[in-house]
């Protein structure tokens, strides 16, 4: 039996209704705040991702699925949708163009990591990128939008926050950080070794427990910051204060990509075990011409799909529609008639073979229909159809026409 690769799941029932409820309301709360859909490939050149992302990141560095094509060209399945949105922002000129401009995606992203609860190899994101608004206003309107969605699906969270500053001040910073590594290089793993020379902030993103301890006394860039990151950042906490949103600042949060610029935040649930992010974002100013665009200030987030998966309940809903089915062979064919007629108007579930009427309550049971509309022999001469209500329990015959 061929199974699926590891770290690639099916969506079936009934995690499919969650799926599909998931992207339903979250589409409709995130075009409220005038966000457009967009669809970018699954797979570009591994190139976009090695400017955007970063060759610093782990993305980059262990988990792409990067490969030759037939075509000779070095491409890879996209491991986050960021870069992709981004990538056709400029091809598409709409940098040249100007004006605000508001994306929202979903769909699978692919990342070669160790699988477990919550993270899979194929994995789905949704996201929204905004272009064309340097304000803090735009960064406050994406968190209260991230906070709209999860407090919609009755998630449990806590909003982290931290500014990554901008070249200004991660210039002056970046020596000084830098000197405090060399104070401790022994201490670090190889992984930050490697992160000091591509991007040190990085390094706070590091999960090893020696390296952790050796970062503690390490200055930190939100204690660095020019006066222009300060008064944005603090324009933004005033914004969450008013707005009554709790939030905890967290100076090691630098997210795990390298673009990132001022704000930055994550939204992590307790009930999610050791992957406890669910949603996270920020502001990346400069990625726009990192890929050959016209600077464009621009923030986004994206949530894990999977992550939330465990923790949303779908609401129990109204029975909806019509079963039909045929009490004898004759009547498969009337009732076919019957119900492509009466699915021009509502939903309808068919059975093409004949079934006794308890099977077919059955079914129509399973398959949440309000009505269950059947033909017999006698229903056949009489031109009539028996229809029993599921959801008041009632029954009457009434005419095929």
């Amino acid at each position: 039996m061929i199974t699926a690769l590891r770290g690639m799941k099916d969506i079936l029932p009934p995690q499919n209704q969650k799926f599909e409820y998931f992207l339903k309301h979250t589409s409709k709360i995130v075009k409220k705040y005038g966000f457009e859909f967009i669809e970018t490939p699954l797979l570009e050149e591994t190139a976009l991702f090695k400017r955007s992302v970063g060759e610093s990141s782990d993305i980059v560095g262990k988990e792409m699925y990067q490969f030759l094509d037939k075509g000779g060209n070095d491409v890879c399945l996209r491991p986050e949708g960021t870069a992709g949105v981004v990538r056709a922002f400029v091809e598409k000129k709409l940098d040249r163009i100007g004006g605000i401009n508001r994306f929202f995606y979903y769909g699978p992203m692919f990342r070669y990591e160790r699988p477990q609860k919550g993270r899979f190899r194929q994995f789905h994101q949704f996201g929204v990128e905004s272009f064309g608004i340097q304000s803090h206003f735009e960064d406050a309107n994406i968190i209260l939008m991230t906070k709209e969605i999860l407090d919609f699906f009755g998630i449990n969270y806590t909003l982290k926050l931290n500014s990554l500053g901008c070249p200004t001040c991660m210039t002056p910073y970046r020596k000084t950080l830098i000197d405090f590594l060399d104070s401790v290089h022994n201490t670090l793993c190889e992984d930050c070794h490697r992160r000091k020379e591509t991007n040190p902030i990085r390094v706070f993103d590091c999960k090893n427990e020696h390296c952790q301890t050796a970062l503690k006394p390490a200055p930190r860039l939100n204690q660095h910051l020019c006066q222009s990151c300060d008064t944005h950042f603090s324009a933004l906490r005033d914004i969450l204060d008013d707005q009554k949103i709790a939030y905890e600042l967290d100076p090691n949060l630098v997210r795990g990509l390298d673009y990132y610029n001022q704000t930055a935040f994550e939204f992590i649930s307790g009930d999610l075990g050791a992957q406890n992010a669910v949603a996270g974002g920020g502001r990346y100013d400069k990625l726009v011409s990192f890929l050959n665009g016209k600077e464009t200030p621009a923030i986004g987030f994206a949530i894990g799909i999977e992550r939330l998966m465990e923790m949303i309940e779908v609401p129990q809903t109204s029975r909806e529609g019509y079963y039909f089915g045929a009490l004898c062979p004759q009547a498969i064919d009337t009732v076919f008639k019957v119900a492509t007629k009466q699915r021009q108007s509502d939903k309808v579930t068919l059975s093409y073979e004949k079934k006794s009427l308890k099977a077919h309550l059955k079914a129509a049971d399973r398959s949440n229909a309000r009505y269950c509309a059947v033909i017999g022999e006698d229903e056949l001469a009489n031109q009539t159809i028996w229809i029993k209500d599921l959801e008041e329990k009632t029954e009457y015959t009434a005419p095929l026409d």
